[in-house]
C-alpha cells in the first residue's frame, strides 16, 4: 500500500494562475517571485553579518541559491510523487471494480477481445466462465447491503485463488463474475469451474454471528469455430449459467459443444 499524499499547498494557486494567465505569464511570475526571494534572503544575510563587501554578498548569494535549489527540488519531487499517485489512482478507477478489486467489465472486455482474437487467429483453445453468486439478493434483504458486499469480496478472493497469471477475472455486474481462461481446453475449464464452485461452497461466511451458506452457479463455454464474435462465446456461457440455475444452483453446466465426445467442434491447441 502506498501512503496517500496530499496535493502540495502551492499547487492550487499555480493551477489558478495557469488558468487565468496561461503558461508564459505564470512562468514569469514564478521567476520574479524566486528572484525577489533570492534578493531578500541575500540582504537579510548581509544585514545579519553586518558587512556589505563583495565576499559577504557572494556568500549570501551562494547560500540563498542553495536554499532555493533545495526548496525547488523538494517541491518538484513532491509534485512528481503526487502525480505518480494520481496516475495510479486513475488506472485503478479505470480498470478495477471498486468493491472487489478485480477487473471491471469494461477493462475485461478490452483485454479479452484481444485475447479472443489471438486464440481464433492461431487456433488455440480458450474458455469462458460466468459465475453467479447464488441468492445474493436474499442475503442483501436479510442481512443488509454491507453483508452482501462482504460476500462478493470473499467470492472474488476465492475465485482469484484458482487463477494462473494469464487468466482474467472481472466483476461483470451485480452478483456475476466472469473468467477468461486462455490456452485452456474444455476439460481444463470444467475443472477450474468445479474448483471455484467448491471454494465458494466451502467459505466460512458469517455476519454478526450468523452463519450464511454460500454457493455459486457456473456456466462454461469453450471457443469453437462457429463463434464469430466474443459475444457469441459469452452468450453460450450465459446460457449454460441459466441451465445451472434452473437445475437447482450450486452446480457447473457446460455450453453446447463443450463436453467431451464432440472434439471436432472445438478449437484445439
Amino acid at each position: 500500500m502506498h501512503e496517500e499524499l496530499e496535493a502540495p499547498i502551492w499547487l492550487g494557486p499555480v493551477r489558478a494562475w495557469l488558468g487565468r494567465w496561461g503558461y508564459h505569464w505564470t512562468l514569469l511570475i514564478l521567476a520574479l517571485l524566486v528572484a525577489l526571494m533570492a534578493v531578500g534572503l541575500s540582504n537579510l544575510l548581509v544585514s545579519l553579518r553586518g558587512e556589505g563587501d563583495r565576499v559577504s554578498a557572494s556568500i549570501a548569494g551562494g547560500v540563498c541559491g542553495l536554499l532555493l535549489v533545495l526548496s525547488a527540488g523538494s517541491a518538484f519531487l513532491r509534485l512528481l510523487s503526487y502525480q505518480e499517485q494520481a496516475d495510479r489512482k486513475l488506472i485503478r478507477v479505470a480498470t478495477l471494480d471498486a468493491l472487489t478489486g478485480v477487473f471491471n467489465r469494461r477493462h475485461f472486455l478490452n483485454l479479452v477481445e484481444r485475447e479472443w482474437s489471438l486464440a481464433r487467429r492461431y487456433d488455440t483453445a480458450c474458455a469462458l466462465l460466468v459465475i453467479d453468486v447464488d441468492h445474493l439478493k436474499r442475503v442483501n434483504d436479510g442481512f443488509g447491503q454491507r453483508c452482501g458486499d462482504m460476500l462478493l469480496r470473499q467470492v472474488a478472493e476465492a475465485c482469484s485463488e484458482t487463477l494462473r497469471q494469464a487468466d482474467v477475472l472481472a466483476r461483470f455486474g451485480g452478483e456475476v463474475f466472469i473468467l477468461f481462461l486462455p490456452h485452456t481446453d474444455p476439460l481444463g475449464a470444467l475443472d477450474v469451474a468445479e474448483r471455484i464452485r467448491e471454494r465458494v461452497e466451502g467459505l466460512d461466511f458469517a455476519w454478526n454471528g450468523h452463519g450464511i451458506p454460500t454457493s455459486a452457479s457456473i456456466g462454461v463455454a469453450a471457443l469453437h469455430r462457429s463463434h464469430a464474435s466474443l459475444d457469441q462465446l459469452l452468450h453460450e456461457a450465459e446460457t449454460a449459467l441459466d441451465a445451472a440455475k434452473a437445475e437447482g444452483r450450486n452446480c457447473v453446466r457446460a455450453g453446447e459443444g463443450l463436453l467431451p465426445g464432440m472434439p471436432d467442434q472445438l478449437l484445439k491447441s
